[in-house]
C-alpha cells in the first residue's frame, strides 16, 4: 500500500530529478521510493557512506550541504520563512 508523504526541495533539485526520472521512464515518487529503499537496504553509518551521494551531488548546484534541524516547528518555520 502507498503513503503520501509531503517534503520540501531546492526548486532546481527537483527540477533536475525529474527531467532525470522522465529520462528513466519512472515517476519522481517512485525515484525517490528507490532512493529511500537503497538508504535503507544497508546498515550505513553516515550520510557520506550513501550509494546515492554521488547522485545528489550530480543533480545539485553547488556542494552537498546535509541541513539538520532541532525540531518540526524548526523545520516548518525555515521552510515558510524560505517562501517570503
Amino acid at each position: 500500500m502507498d503513503t503520501k508523504i509531503t517534503l520540501s526541495f531546492n526548486k532546481d533539485v527537483i527540477e533536475r530529478a525529474k527531467e532525470f526520472a522522465d529520462q528513466n521512464n519512472i515517476s519522481l515518487s517512485r525515484l525517490t521510493e528507490y532512493l529511500y529503499s537503497q538508504i535503507i537496504s544497508k546498515n550505513y553509518k553516515s550520510l557520506e557512506e550513501l550509494p546515492v551521494s554521488d547522485w545528489i551531488e550530480a543533480v545539485a548546484e553547488g556542494p552537498i550541504e546535509y541541513k539538520r534541524t532541532s525540531s518540526r516547528k524548526a523545520m516548518k518555520d525555515e521552510f515558510f520563512e524560505g517562501k517570503k
